[in-house]
């Protein structure tokens, strides 16, 4: 039992750590500024009329997808007013080598960005995810999270932990984040201060994964129960 936990743990441990880091780099940037914000996670969801959906992609995810030069470029040309002569001259021949082959429009939930038309519709002002968008990621979060702090729980509620009643806290925060996350991008959609609860609720979920991963890990190869608690039966 040892070991499988330990490989649970472990696997999912680094399954966690890079989710951090992709959340990191889809949302950080978004408001022009480095690092991850509230104003990012506002911008996110709700929008901004002071930055397109396109210059959003292009300093948060899709930054890595461009080489520097092309990308600097690309932002210029947003920012100047994404002019149609600029975009023939210029900006068409970065579109077809670094973007179409995922925007083509082939795929219904990515930007299509064939043609000039189809660009314009991206740089428009920015009114944060669709509501069609956020129920296809509310359905992976809640089901995907729901397995994994079902499993890290399971592991975790055979540790040694008094008062019981913290160790069930522990066990039932990230179930309890998770449903204030996903319902708070939905309430930060029309009102933006509501992004500091699903940062919070963000923050409740990790602390809590890395309380039960460490507290697991350490008493199952580690720590030695009391006497009296490994004797009782």
């Amino acid at each position: 039992m040892r070991t499988l936990f330990t490989g649970a743990l472990l696997v999912l441990g680094l399954g966690y750590l890079f989710a951090m880091l992709y959340i990191f780099a889809a949302h950080s940037s978004a408001d022009g500024r480095p690092g991850l914000s509230v104003e990012d996670i506002k911008i996110t969801y709700s929008g901004s009329k002071e930055i397109t959906p396109l210059e959003k992609a292009l300093r948060g995810p899709m930054s890595g997808m461009l080489p520097q030069k092309d990308l600097a470029i690309m932002l210029d040309w947003i920012r100047e007013g994404a002019n149609k002569r600029a975009f023939n001259a210029e900006i068409e021949t970065i579109v077809v080598d670094n973007c179409l082959s995922c925007h083509d429009g082939s795929n219904p939930h990515l930007s299509n960005l064939d043609g000039f038309e189809n660009v314009q519709e991206v740089v428009a002002q920015d009114t944060g995810a669709d509501v069609f968008t956020l129920v296809r990621v509310s359905h992976i979060h809640l089901f995907g999270l729901t397995f994994i702090f079902f499993i890290v729980g399971f592991i975790f509620s055979h540790a040694y932990m008094r008062p019981v009643w913290i160790k069930s806290a522990i066990i039932a925060t990230p179930f309890a984040g998770v449903i204030v996350d996903v319902l708070g991008w939905y309430v930060t959609k029309v009102q933006p201060p509501f992004a500091w609860v699903v940062l919070i609720a963000g923050a409740a979920n990790g602390l809590s994964f890395a309380v039960m991963w460490v507290i697991s890990m350490y008493q199952m190869w580690i720590y030695r129960v009391p006497e009296h608690v490994s004797s009782r039966h």
